[in-house]
């Protein structure tokens, strides 16, 4: 006798199909549209950097230092002469380029082990989450320090300590969503006809945990901007000449009374992209729920 289908909500449903609705819903989150422009135009920016900053970013013109922001020098100049708009788009390939790297480490190691330990449970379950726990006994900056301070100020070290900070936090997340998931009545039922684990997880778990994976990726990706700045400012990430955010505010906190707009310029722009992520993450949440489009049509149909 054939299995009765499941409803539309619990159903596996196809994972294009999803990503087609999800894309339709997208645009109607008009913060979401905002900050996937504001974003991909700094991102543009950062990626066109030779041929959009006006300047070289570390070329030192002293005859030319503190300068405040004019026509020839967009948001003004550094004690060095440096020009400041130069050294902001140069400094957002290194930030953009390690938040990018710690999402993809990120998702690497800690999506197979949230899956892993939410499907099978019991021992494999206790092992993963006790080495999860282990990791996020610490503060994830502290956590960072210690392990770029263990490997060397180097930007690829802070993306290893930062990806290796960040997987616990979506491992769990990623398991938790795993536990709702599979006592569902279609992975019962994949089961029973004998699909095998790695099928059961892949095609019909992972599917269902993607809004809140994808969620927590844009958390991820912000925390990683902001971690890059925080350790350069520290100075154990991008070190000098090389432009860097959090290097350049670091820099700049000398000059607060005499040239606000060092610190200024850096700082906007940090807040900008996170923002700007932060947008990102709710449309997508909200794009890739479908019980969110229901209740916004049931609100519009109640208001009508």
């Amino acid at each position: 006798m054939a299995l009765a289908d499941p409803s539309p909500l619990a159903a596996p449903y196809r994972i294009t199909g999803a990503f087609v609705l999800a894309a339709r819903q997208f645009p109607r989150h008009r913060a979401a549209m905002v900050g996937l422009v504001v974003l991909l135009l700094v991102c543009l920016a950062a990626a066109l950097a030779p041929w959009v900053a006006p300047y070289d970013p570390v070329q030192i013109k002293l005859s030319a230092k503190l300068k405040p922001p004019s026509f020839e020098h967009l948001l003004g100049t550094d004690h060095f002469g440096r020009d400041v708009f130069s050294r902001l788009i140069w400094g957002g390939r290194t930030s953009l380029s390690v938040g990018v790297l710690v999402v993809a480490f990120a998702f690497i190691l800690g999506v197979p082990l949230g899956l892993a330990s939410g499907y099978f449970g019991g021992r494999i379950d206790n092992l993963l989450m006790r080495l999860v726990d282990a990791f996020l006994t610490f503060p994830p900056l502290l956590l960072a320090v210690a392990l770029v301070g263990l490997l060397g100020p180097d930007i690829q070290n802070v993306m290893l300590a930062l990806g290796l900070v960040q997987a616990p936090v979506l491992a769990r997340i990623v398991r938790g969503s795993t536990l709702a998931v599979r006592e569902d009545v279609y992975v019962t039922a994949a089961r029973a006809l004998g699909a095998r684990p790695t099928r059961i997880v892949l095609s019909h778990i992972l599917r269902n945990v993607v809004s809140p994976i994808v969620v927590q990726l844009t958390i991820v990706f912000s925390a990683a901007v902001v971690a890059e700045a925080s350790l350069s400012f520290l100075g154990f990430g991008t070190q000098p000449p090389q432009p860097s955010w959090g290097r350049d505010m670091s820099e700049a906190r000398r000059f607060l009374g005499d040239a606000p707009w060092m610190f200024m310029a850096p700082t906007g722009i940090i807040m900008l992209c996170v923002l700007s992520i932060n947008f990102l993450g709710d449309g997508l949440r909200d794009a890739l729920d479908p019980r969110a489009w229901r209740t916004r049509r049931r609100l519009a149909e109640g208001d009508g």
